[in-house]
């Protein structure tokens, strides 16, 4: 490809991320500030954690039948129309707000709806993206799609916290809105480049469950792309337990201010990892990076069990996050390589039904693990609290730290067993790159 055409292709892309990043705070703004709603008038952490729950089924649900409409649309009209519907559905909780008529089954609807236009964006986005670079510019994509949620994900709280108390939730909900014009116009005034597949008219007659069904054959007939995405399945179901226990784990030990900027500074990891990556090529076999990243983050969760210690939690988080944008570039780099143009909405999206089916699990088995199991265990007076409580503590909060040391232990026997096994280990080497 010439290098005036790469160079347009990727200010073209450019302008595409730009806007989904804009999209990405306004949307984090807007989870943040109903939280606070939610929490302030229920008081409740179960219906303040069922926005979670509502944020991720409805998106892992939808995945498989999004991504077959995927692959029959335009994809630009796709992500227009997705952000659209995101949009209004801000609009709707907004209009509630203002009136006075805001209910919980609101918010809860809307995070579903929201959460459905998410699964039919998120595969065209990064579909789409295949078609404007060249393979070998695929690194810095993906670097650049992390760095955007990165961004978001660092900036959004802060924001949130800040406009809430000077411009109430009503206001985080209009720069919500239009941030998701911004990401409109973007959309409108780029142009994607064709791609040509030599199914066009198979994929027009076929049927969707005939497409699910091809892109679950496509996965399931490739052994090694099918376990990398059980191997994702197990490893999330043990992340996702962490990521709803630190917050209250950290608040064991340090007050809520003292919280907010260890995680912070310790979820910057994700945006100087987005940015190594970025910039870095990597290793010709992509599952290294996979492996050796989520063996990471497996010490990186004993770390954060040991001690009582907010230097020593904040380490652990940098170096968690850190490797968060490393392990899920690497996975979109190795579909946008292997799977033909024309499967990649389809299989993206069944990717991430099989690899996030278990966050909802993990959601909910959560705090029970905690509550009933594992804090017991580490109470002053409890079964373990002269063994193991000698070690890390006892108290509060030191049976989640010993949940995140036993979490920690399994993820790194998990990737052990996993880079045992060739399929998985030599899937690069198995499936033949796409020409883009």
């Amino acid at each position: 490809m010439e290098q005036r055409a790469v160079a347009k292709r990727m200010r073209v892309f450019i302008i595409i991320w730009l806007g989904q990043l804009v999209s990405l705070v306004g949307s984090g703004l807007t989870s943040f500030a109903l939280g606070v709603w939610v929490y302030q008038r229920t008081g409740s952490v179960t219906d303040f954690s069922l926005i979670s729950l509502f944020t991720t089924l409805p998106l892992v649900l939808v995945s498989p039948f999004a991504g077959a409409f995927v692959d029959r649309w335009d994809r630009r009209k796709t992500m227009f129309y997705s952000d659209l519907g995101a949009g209004i559905s801000t609009i709707a909780i907004a209009l509630l707000l203002f009136s006075g008529r805001l209910e919980l089954w609101h918010i809860y609807l809307a995070t579903a709806v929201s959460s459905i236009c998410k699964a039919f964006q998120l595969p065209a986005y990064t579909a789409a993206s295949t078609t404007l670079v060249p393979k070998e510019h695929l690194h810095r994509v993906g670097g650049l799609t992390q760095m955007g949620q990165s961004v978001a994900e660092l900036a959004s709280p802060v924001l949130a916290g800040i406009l809430v108390v000077t411009i109430q939730i009503q206001g985080v909900l209009l720069i919500d809105f239009c941030t998701f014009c911004f990401a409109l116009i973007t959309l409108l005034i780029v142009k994607f480049p064709k791609y040509e597949s030599t199914n066009v008219d198979a994929i027009k007659k076929s049927s969707l469950l005939g497409d699910i069904s091809s892109a679950w054959h496509y996965i399931t007939t490739r052994t090694g792309l099918l376990g990398l995405q059980i191997f994702f399945a197990a490893t999330n179901f043990l992340q996702g337990i962490v990521e709803v226990l630190a917050t209250p784990l950290i608040l064991s030990f340090v007050s809520p201010a003292v919280a907010g900027s260890i995680l912070s500074i310790g979820g910057s990891g994700m945006l100087f990892g987005s940015i190594v990556m970025s910039i870095w090529k990597g290793p010709k076999r992509r599952v290294n990076v996979v492996f050796g990243f989520l063996f990471l983050n497996g010490l990186s969760m004993i770390v954060a069990g040991l001690r009582a210690s907010p230097a020593l939690f904040t380490l652990a988080v940098f170096l968690f996050c850190y490797g968060l944008p490393m392990i899920n570039g690497s996975n979109q780099i190795i579909i946008q390589r292997k799977v033909p143009l024309n499967l990649q909405g389809r299989v993206f999206a069944l990717s991430k039904m099989i690899s996030g089916i278990s966050f909802p699990v993990a959601y909910l088995v959560a705090g029970p693990l905690s509550d009933y199991i594992f804090e017991p265990l580490m109470a002053v007076n409890g079964p373990l609290a002269d063994s193991i409580g000698q070690i890390i503590g006892i108290g509060k909060g030191r049976g989640i730290a010993l949940l995140f040391i036993v979490i920690g232990t399994l993820t790194m026997i998990a990737t052990v067993i996993a880079y045992q096994y060739p399929r998985l280990r030599r899937v690069e080497d198995e499936i033949p790159d796409i020409s883009i």
